[in-house]
């Protein structure tokens, strides 16, 4: 039977991203990402839930993410989950669940702050290649 990893999130950031790179030179940054919920109760009082959700990008899209995210700002992220565990420096295993996006999509307008130049690759696949290929020029669609 086949499988599926795969989450859609659409939410604000919980703080900037942090970036750093791994012995390799490969940048990745990460950043926490809140969604929220409304739900009525059992007595109908309209209560909101926020979960929080670490994420995680690498390659390019990792640096336009250190470079143009800030704190409160709106994303869509597409990925997948992954587990890793460790040992502590006390010696005690270490478990978190992350979001590795292999797509993030910056909304809304510019932060508070922000640089004012446009986004480059954003919305594109996060992948080893950094991006999307361009599309050929003068290329016409057949609709």
């Amino acid at each position: 039977m086949a499988s599926v990893n795969k989450v859609i999130l659409v939410g604000n950031l919980g703080r900037d991203p942090e970036l750093r790179y791994t012995k390799n030179g490969q940048p990745v940054a990460t950043f926490s990402l809140a969604t929220n919920e409304r739900f009525q109760n059992r007595e109908g009082e309209v209560q909101e839930r926020t979960e929080w959700h670490r994420v995680v990008v690498y390659g390019r899209a990792a640096e336009n993410c250190a470079q143009y995210l800030s704190k409160g700002r709106s994303v869509y992220v597409e990925g997948r989950l992954q587990t890793r565990e460790w040992e502590n420096q006390e010696g005690q295993k270490q478990r978190t669940t992350e979001v590795v996006a292999q797509t993030v999509q910056f909304l809304g307008g510019r932060a508070p702050g922000a640089p004012s130049a446009a986004a480059p690759g954003t919305g594109a696949p996060t992948g080893e290649a950094g991006g999307a290929p361009e599309p050929p020029a003068g290329d016409d669609i057949p609709f």
